[in-house]
C-alpha cells in the first residue's frame, strides 16, 4: 500500500507538469472522506504543482497545419510533368516570393566609399561603406585578386548569425579562398551584426547583437507594414549593385554563397535577383515543416510574412532561379534537418530535369555539425569553377585570417556614429507619418478594420467542451474551481476555471447572473492566487467569476524550444513567427479564442459578460470587447499604451505574439480604447 500511495502522489505531481496529459491530476482531495490521511498529502501537491496539462497543444496544432499545407503543395509539384509545366511553376513561385518579400523601395545613390585597404600577396581587401537606403550604411569587405588581367567572375558573400559577421573565420576563409582562385568577392555585414548594431546604448546593443536585435527590429517593422526579410534582401540587392558596378567584375559570372543565416539570404536572393548566375546556399535549405517539427526557431528575416499561406517552401526559393546552377551545401549532423534538405533536393532535381538542366543542381553533404566547413567550401569552389569553366585546383589554398579589428570599415567598429538612428529611427518616423495620415474611423469601420487585420474566421455554432475534474486547495479566492476545456477550433482548447464555494462536476449552472471573464497574462492558475482584481471579483455575490487561458498561455503554455517560453527565440516567439508566415497573426488567434469563450458563456445562460484582460491577455480582450455586443463592460490591466508607442519605443523588448502586422496603416490600440469608453472601459496598472 505504501508503494502504491507513493506512486499515486508521484503521478499526481507529474500530471501538473503536462507529462501525463489529462489523466491523473492534482486537486482531487475533495473526493476523499474528511480525515483521510491522503487528503492532506494530495492537497499539498496541488498547491505547489504548476498547472500546464496541454503543453504540446500548440506544437501539434501547427504541425498539423503545416502538414496540410505541404500536402497541397506536394500535389501541385506532382502535377509538374513537362518542360512547359516546369517553366510555369518557376514563374508561379517567383511571383509568390516577390509578393511576400516585396515591394522594394526606390533605389537611391549608394554613396560608396573606400575607408581602407589591406594588401596581401594574391589579393587586396578594400574596406567599403555604402548606403542601401539614405542614411543607412552597410559595411563590407571587397576581396580583389591581384596580378589578374581583365574582368573577373564575382561572388556576393552573405553572413550567418555569428556576431563578428564578415570577420568570422569561416566567412573570411571562403572569401579568401575564392579570391585566391580569381574571384572578386564582396562580403557584407548583415543588419545588427558585425559593425551594424541598431539598438546601441553606449558601445553595446541594448538587447544583444544578432538574434535579439533581429527579433526586436522584426516586430517593430511589422507594425508599420514592413518586414525584416525585405530589409535583409534589399541590403543584398544593393550590395550586388555595388559589386556589379566595380570595373573588375565580369557580370556574366556572378555567384552568391553563405552559410546558416547567410544560406537564408543566399536562397532569398536567388529568388528575386536575375543578375545572379549561380548559387551555393549552405546549412539552411530544408523544409519549413522539418524546422517546426524539430522545434527549431528561426529569426524574423528567415520567416517571410505569408510564405506558408502561399504554399512556399525552402526549395521554392531555389526553384525560382531554375535552371541556373545551384549547389545545396549541408551537414549530416546539422540542426537544419538533412532529411528536409534531401526532400528539397529531390524536388529541385525533378524540376531541373524537366528543364533539361539536371546536372545544374547538386547536393553536397559533409559529415560534421552546422558550419561552413572546409569540405563544403571546397565543394562550392569546384561547383563554381566548373560552371564558369575555370580550371582550378578546387582545394582550399593556404589562408591568412585577419584580426577582426583589421577588417573594420568604421573607425571604432560600429556604424552607430555614422547612421541617422538606424532601424529604430526609421520605424519611429514611419509610425509618426502613418499617425498623421490616419483619420478617425467610425465605430462600424473600426470593427471591420480590426476583424480584417486579425484575420478572424466566421464565428459559427456553440463551441464543444469537455468537463474536467474540479480543483481545490490551490489558494484561489474561492475554495473550488470547476474546470472546462472549451474547443475554440479543432485542435485548440481554452481552459476555463469557474470559481465556486462547492464542487461542481457538471456543466455550468444555467443561471442568468452576469459572468466576469478574466483573460490571463501568463497563467490563470498563478494569477488566481495573487491578482487583486480576481479577489475583488470573487467577493461579489451577484456574478460568477471565470478565468480563461487562451491558446499558448497558462495550461497550454508550450514546453517546446528547450522549455523556453519568454526567451527571445523561445516558444512564444516560435509560434508567433509561424502565425506570421501563415498570414494569421497570433494575437488574432487569441482574440478568436476569447470570442468563442464568450459564445460559450452565452450558451451557458449568461446574458451579461464583463471582460477583463491582464498583460498579454489585454490586447485580445480589448479586440474581443470591441467586436462583440455580448461584452457589456471591459477592464484592462497592464495593457500596452498603443501600437504606435511600441513602434516608437526602442528600449524594451516587443513580443512578436502581441504584434498585428500593418496595424498602424489603419488604426492604433488607442482608437480601440477610445471606442471602448462606450463599454465603461476601466484601466488598471
Amino acid at each position: 500500500m505504501k508503494k502504491d500511495r507513493r506512486s499515486f502522489l508521484k503521478m499526481s505531481a507529474l500530471a501538473g507538469t503536462g507529462i501525463l496529459g489529462v489523466g491523473i491530476r492534482p486537486g482531487i482531495a475533495h473526493m476523499h472522506k474528511a480525515g483521510d490521511p491522503e487528503v492532506a498529502d494530495t492537497a499539498a501537491v496541488a498547491e505547489t504543482a504548476p498547472l500546464n496539462r496541454f503543453p504540446r497543444m500548440m506544437q501539434e496544432y501547427f504541425v498539423q497545419r503545416l502538414r496540410q499545407i505541404e500536402a497541397v503543395a506536394d500535389e501541385r509539384r506532382a502535377a509538374v510533368q513537362s518542360k512547359a509545366d516546369a517553366l510555369a511553376y518557376v514563374k508561379e513561385v517567383r511571383e509568390k516570393i516577390r509578393s511576400c518579400l516585396g515591394p522594394w523601395p526606390q533605389k537611391t545613390p549608394l554613396n560608396a566609399r573606400v575607408t581602407g585597404i589591406i594588401k596581401r600577396k594574391d589579393y587586396r581587401i578594400e574596406k567599403i561603406i555604402f548606403e542601401s537606403r539614405p542614411g543607412f550604411p552597410v559595411t563590407g569587405n571587397l576581396y580583389i585578386p591581384v596580378n589578374r588581367k581583365g574582368r573577373m567572375p564575382a561572388v556576393l558573400g552573405t553572413c550567418g548569425h555569428g556576431d563578428a559577421a564578415k570577420e568570422y573565420p569561416s566567412y573570411q576563409s571562403f572569401a579568401q579562398g575564392l579570391a585566391k582562385q580569381g574571384y572578386v568577392v564582396f562580403i557584407y555585414d548583415p543588419i545588427s551584426q558585425g559593425e551594424r548594431l541598431q539598438y546601441v546604448s553606449g558601445a553595446k546593443s541594448r538587447f544583444g547583437a544578432g538574434v535579439p536585435e533581429h527579433l526586436q527590429a522584426g516586430s517593430q517593422l511589422l507594425l508599420t507594414g514592413q518586414s525584416l526579410s525585405t530589409w535583409f534582401v534589399w541590403d543584398g540587392i544593393r550590395a550586388l549593385d555595388y559589386l556589379l558596378g566595380r570595373p573588375e567584375v565580369n557580370a556574366a559570372h556572378v555567384g552568391v554563397t553563405g552559410n546558416s543565416g547567410g544560406g537564408t539570404q543566399t536562397a532569398w536572393l536567388c529568388a528575386v535577383e536575375d543578375r545572379i548566375t549561380m548559387a551555393a546556399p549552405g546549412c539552411f535549405i530544408t523544409t519549413f515543416r522539418r524546422n517546426l517539427e524539430n522545434e527549431n526557431p528561426a529569426d524574423n528575416e528567415q520567416c517571410p510574412p505569408g510564405a506558408l499561406a502561399l504554399g512556399l517552401d525552402h526549395s521554392d526559393f531555389i526553384a525560382a532561379m531554375a535552371p541556373k546552377p545551384a549547389i545545396l551545401l549541408s551537414q549530416e549532423k546539422d540542426f537544419f534537418d538533412i532529411r528536409g534538405t534531401e526532400e528539397a533536393y529531390a524536388r529541385l532535381k525533378k524540376l531541373y530535369r524537366l528543364l533539361d538542366a539536371e546536372d545544374r543542381v547538386q547536393l553536397h553533404t559533409d559529415t560534421g555539425y552546422h558550419g561552413y566547413s572546409q569540405a563544403n567550401r571546397e565543394a562550392m569552389y569546384a561547383f563554381f569553377n566548373n560552371i564558369i569553366k575555370q580550371r582550378q585546383q578546387n582545394k582550399e589554398p593556404e589562408l591568412q585570417l585577419e584580426p577582426e579589428a583589421a577588417l573594420w570599415c568604421t573607425p571604432n567598429g560600429q556604424v552607430a556614429e555614422l547612421q541617422t538612428g538606424g532601424i529604430p529611427a526609421v520605424v519611429a518616423r514611419i509610425s509618426n507619418q502613418l499617425k498623421a495620415a490616419r483619420k478617425p474611423l467610425p465605430a462600424a469601420e473600426l470593427q471591420k478594420a480590426v476583424a480584417n487585420l486579425l484575420q478572424l474566421p466566421t464565428l459559427t455554432g456553440t463551441p464543444e467542451y469537455r468537463i474536467l475534474r474540479p480543483m481545490a486547495g490551490r489558494g484561489y479566492p474561492k475554495k473550488q474551481a470547476a474546470v472546462y476545456a472549451v474547443e475554440t477550433e479543432p485542435g485548440i482548447t481554452s481552459i476555463i476555471y469557474r470559481l465556486e464555494d462547492e464542487p461542481l462536476y457538471s456543466r455550468p449552472h444555467g443561471d442568468a447572473a452576469p459572468a466576469l471573464l478574466y483573460i490571463s497574462d501568463l497563467s490563470a492558475d498563478a494569477e488566481l492566487r495573487k491578482e487583486p482584481l480576481l479577489k475583488e471579483w470573487a467577493a461579489r455575490k451577484d456574478a460568477v467569476v471565470y478565468t480563461c487561458d487562451v491558446r499558448g498561455a497558462g495550461e497550454s503554455q508550450p514546453n517546446t524550444c528547450s522549455g523556453n517560453f519568454l526567451a527571445p527565440a523561445g516558444s512564444d516567439y516560435f509560434y508567433a513567427t509561424h502565425s506570421i508566415m501563415l498570414g494569421l497573426p497570433y494575437v488574432g488567434q487569441k482574440t478568436f479564442d476569447v470570442l468563442r469563450v464568450v459564445q460559450w458563456l452565452q450558451a451557458s445562460g449568461h446574458r451579461q459578460i464583463h471582460l477583463a484582460g491582464n498583460g498579454r491577455g489585454a490586447v485580445p480582450a480589448a479586440f474581443a470587447a470591441l467586436l462583440t455586443d455580448a461584452v457589456t463592460t471591459i477592464t484592462l490591466k497592464n495593457a500596452p499604451a498603443g501600437y504606435g508607442v511600441m513602434a516608437e519605443e526602442s528600449t524594451h523588448p516587443l513580443p512578436l505574439s502581441q504584434v498585428l502586422p500593418g496595424v498602424l496603416k489603419s488604426f492604433d490600440l488607442q482608437d480601440c480604447y477610445a471606442a471602448l469608453q462606450a463599454k465603461q472601459l476601466r484601466s488598471l496598472s
